[in-house]
């Protein structure tokens, strides 16, 4: 009996080893080939969770369409995420700095520790890229107009940023949701920030044939 408890615990120790193994190069800085921009109707995330935390950006009066909710490496179909790095993290008013496209210095600062760390950038290039990234793709006006909430095809939202940023096609583009309600419109992106297709988890759409579009606010 002895003797197999042990063998039992020398197999258990041998599949922990191997598990960490791959959490390890899973999370190694710099250890990706893409970016997923991710951009959160900022209507959709008040609603959903913004409201009760009594968050500032969720006022009415601030009128915010789209928020940068990060620039994520990726690897393929997954991608690292609280890396372990030599990378200073970053100073209240580079966070701070982050809030006027992010919608907070909080949100800046955990995107930084979930992501930023995985890039192997220091804090000022990473959120400088963030910026560029943020930057470059325009955000359909259309769906800033919009004055009261509407029921609408997720395809015909991922088609505005189509048409918006001719550069996209409908492999680069993906719309997400969650209860019923638009959340985020992701973009792939090379390490240059040229889109590109998305692969893996990065590519699954919303499945729902319609969402609920939150008018801006």
């Amino acid at each position: 009996m002895r003797g197999r408890i042990g063998g039992l615990i020398l197999a258990l120790s041998a599949v922990a080893g191997l598990t960490c193994g791959r959490v390890a190069a899973q999370d190694r800085a710099g250890a990706f080939d893409h970016y997923v921009l991710a951009l959160s109707w900022n209507a959709g995330w008040c609603a959903a969770e913004g409201d009760a935390r009594g968050a500032p950006q969720c006022d009415p009066r601030e009128e915010i369409g789209f928020t940068l909710h990060g620039l994520w490496p990726q690897q393929g179909e997954g991608w690292p995420e609280f890396c372990r790095g030599t990378a200073r993290d970053p100073a209240r008013h580079e966070t701070a700095a982050m809030a006027d496209i992010m919608g907070s210095a909080g949100l800046a600062w955990h995107q930084w520790r979930k992501h930023g760390r995985c890039t192997g950038l220091e804090p000022t290039e990473y959120f400088a890229l963030s910026r560029r990234a943020w930057e470059q793709v325009a955000r359909p006006e259309a769906l800033r107009r919009l004055g009261r909430r509407v029921s609408i095809d997720p395809k015909v939202i991922e088609a505005a940023f189509i048409e918006a940023n001719p550069g996209l096609t409908p492999d680069m583009v993906t719309v997400t949701c969650r209860d019923g309600r638009f959340r985020e419109v992701r973009i792939c992106l090379d390490p240059d920030l040229s889109p590109r297709a998305c692969l893996g988890r990065s590519a699954r759409d919303c499945g729902a044939p319609s969402v609920t579009l939150d008018p801006m606010r």
